[in-house]
């Protein structure tokens, strides 16, 4: 039977933050280096835009990020995949009857908001 003492989860757990201090700053020298290389090679030759630096390129990514989302993982994105999963399995296991049923029930609900906020704004006005 194997028991773990105390020393060896800290010898675990060290290990795993060396990693993460080498493959980070690794990931992020590479990927800038990728977005660069391709910026310079491809739009400088397309659209006569000046070419970047690697800071520059860093940038870049992070703005890209923030503006349209990406690299998804991490466990929100999983989440909203096994939702999706679930309301999949359960829609194609419903009867045409119980499939009527939920759409007027959602078509219901969206109607009673829409009228609400459309009440709202005609007496705003």
């Amino acid at each position: 039977m194997y028991t773990e003492n105390k020393f060896n989860r800290g010898k675990h757990w060290a290990k795993k933050i060396g990693l993460i201090i080498v493959l980070v700053p690794l990931f992020v020298f590479v990927f800038g280096f990728v977005v660069m290389t391709l910026w310079n090679y491809t739009l400088p030759a397309l659209f006569g835009i000046s070419t970047i630096t690697f800071w520059q390129a860093i940038a870049i990514t992070i703005l890209s990020k923030i503006l349209f989302g990406g690299f998804h993982g991490g466990k929100g994105h999983k989440q909203s995949n096994n939702r999706s999963d679930y309301w999949k399995h359960r829609w194609k296991n419903m009867s045409e009857e119980e499939r009527e049923k939920y759409k007027n029930r959602w078509k219901n609900w969206c109607d009673t908001r829409w009228d609400d906020e459309r009440k709202d704004t005609e007496e705003q006005s």
